[in-house]
């Protein structure tokens, strides 16, 4: 009996039964963390359920690769227009990391 790991809600891929994406488990995955050590990081996530999803990400790898490079383009396109609408504010922030960083401070 086939068991289903990922389900998609509103147009994102989700470990099913959980909210944790599979975007999540994917990147740490590419950064060479073992499914074990996923599993450690996402208390919600059971290792066959981290296996699963890597099996399902494996097996989909040209669809799940596009709708992550689709996730970073609009994440990139939205940092963009957050800028260009509230320059004022990022302003104040680039303004308060400096005097964070500098000595003494």
């Amino acid at each position: 009996m086939a068991k289903d790991y990922i389900e998609k809600r509103s147009g994102a891929y989700l470990i099913a039964g959980t909210r944790v994406s599979l975007d999540s488990v994917v990147y740490a995955f590419l950064r060479g963390e073992s499914p074990e050590g996923i599993a450690e990081s996402f208390p919600a996530l059971t290792l066959e359920q981290v296996l699963g999803s890597l099996a399902f990400y494996l097996a989909n790898r040209d669809e799940i690769d596009h709708y992550l490079r689709q996730g970073a383009e609009d994440f990139e396109r939205l940092r963009q227009e957050a800028h260009q609408n509230r320059p004022s504010l990022y302003a104040r922030l680039t303004d308060a990391r400096q005097r964070a960083n500098r000595p003494g401070a």
